[in-house]
């Protein structure tokens, strides 16, 4: 038989089943990542408790009653109680050069797309959104999405590819349009979920409240420790994704050069990944089986039949595509 030239189809078929075994390879790289996100999880949980802590010493629950009280009694005046995910912490321990006692002060947010820089931001930048991605990588990717676009895309200019894969991404998390919401109505499904538990009562008038909340210089280095598990996520996700990366870039330069079907399946099979190049063959860009020549020949009768019914056509289609799965 003659051999099968190589054509577009072919290499990125050849290209995506030999990626996906990348991506689920146990690497170090791969392994790095799953520990920071099971890191973070902990860390999280943990810090947030310490956070609660803390703000209810400066905003005590009797206190958050009261004013909730006096709101019920005298309207907008006193609306001055609101849950935030995001706390202003301070302690005033150090001292600088000329013995003077300075403050030190950021802002800590709990939420999915919470800045990892500690600066308050009412639009979440591209390290958020990293996380974020990252965070829910496996179900983003169960849907068709692609959660390391922005890994990818390091060091690149925006670009309408990138940008969107993100919005994407983004719309199935349920990030709102303005990620910062005092009773998180801009966003739903996963995000809103995942920020829930990590509301508490705080006293104010402004977003991220005009006040600084007071702590500890050991409870803010909690707070920096959490912030840097969380940044960690991100880290580690980028190069994991780089690792892939240079393999990738170097399998597209191989396909490319082959000009046989068979040279593939051999750097396949190279490569520990058996494929079967009849299979490759008799399927589609979407793995459906439809060079099977009872499956193609059914589907050129169907096309044929002109006049049937609802329920002949049904019934066909019924029939292809269980001859196609077996």
């Amino acid at each position: 038989m003659s051999k099968i030239r190589m054509n577009t189809e072919y290499r990125n078929k050849l290209y995506n089943r030999i990626k996906d075994v990348f991506e689920k390879e146990e690497t170090q790289e791969r392994q790095a990542f799953l520990e920071a996100r099971e890191n973070f999880n902990e860390t999280q949980k943990n810090t947030f408790e310490l956070a609660k802590q803390v703000v209810e010493r400066s905003y005590p629950q009797e206190d958050v009653a009261t004013l909730r009280k006096f709101k019920r009694k005298y309207g907008d005046p006193c609306d001055v109680v609101a849950k935030d995910k995001c706390f202003y912490f301070a302690h005033s321990e150090d001292f600088d050069e000329d013995g003077k006692e300075k403050s030190t002060q950021s802002h800590f947010d709990f939420g999915l797309y919470g800045n990892l820089n500690g600066r308050e931001s009412y639009s979440s930048n591209e390290d958020s959104m990293h996380f974020a991605h990252a965070y829910y990588r496996e179900e983003l990717k169960a849907n068709g999405l692609n959660p390391d676009i922005i890994a990818q895309q390091n060091g690149k200019d925006d670009n309408p590819h990138k940008t969107k894969h993100i919005d994407a991404n983004n719309k199935f998390l349920g990030k709102g349009n303005n990620s910062y919401a005092d009773d998180d109505s801009n966003n739903i499904g996963m995000t809103k979920t995942f920020n829930a538990p990590f509301y508490l009562d705080v006293i104010g008038t402004s977003h991220c409240r005009s006040r600084a909340i007071a702590c500890t210089k050991d409870e803010y280095n909690i707070f920096l420790v959490w912030r840097t598990a969380k940044a960690n996520v991100v880290s580690k996700h980028q190069t994991w994704i780089d690792s892939i990366t240079k393999q990738t870039d170097q399998l597209k330069i191989g396909l490319k050069a082959y000009r046989y079907l068979s040279e593939g399946i051999e750097l396949a099979s190279e490569l520990g990944i058996e494929l079967d190049e009849a299979e490759l063959v008799r399927t589609n860009s979407t793995g459906l089986t439809i060079y099977n020549p009872s499956n193609l020949a059914s589907m050129i009768k169907g096309m044929k039949n002109k006049n049937q019914t609802r329920e002949d056509k049904i019934k066909a289609r019924l029939q292809y595509e269980k001859q196609s799965i077996n």
